[in-house]
């Protein structure tokens, strides 16, 4: 399974950006799918994630202002980012969950500075 995730960028504080994450590859029955992030000297922490007929589960630091939706015809995740802060900068990674096992896309830079 591959992952590429794209859609990082620039964007001043309040402003909004789409993160999108496409799956190709050896795809049979993916569990789960979501987003973490990592910001310089800090440890990753969940983003958002779904799992196969379950709801989405977002971290507390983006809850209202962060969508995650899934296309399962197209095996892509996306994530809405609006109302962006300085501290959500963050290189942000997608994973999937397949058959127990985690593939991780190559991550995508999310800088808020004004």
């Amino acid at each position: 399974v591959q992952l590429q995730a794209s859609g990082g960028g620039v964007v001043q504080p309040g402003g909004s950006l789409r993160l999108s994450c496409a799956a190709s590859g050896s795809i049979f029955s993916i569990n789960a799918m979501g987003w973490y992030r990592q910001a310089p000297g800090k440890e990753r922490e969940l983003v958002a994630d779904i799992q196969s007929g379950s709801r989405t589960n977002y971290g507390d630091s983006v809850k209202g202002r962060f969508t995650m939706s899934r296309d399962n015809a197209k095996n892509t995740v996306y994530l809405e980012m609006n109302s962006l802060k300085p501290e959500d900068t963050a290189v942000y990674y997608c994973y999937v969950i397949q058959l127990l096992r985690v593939y991780w896309g190559q991550g995508t830079q999310v800088t808020v500075s004004s």
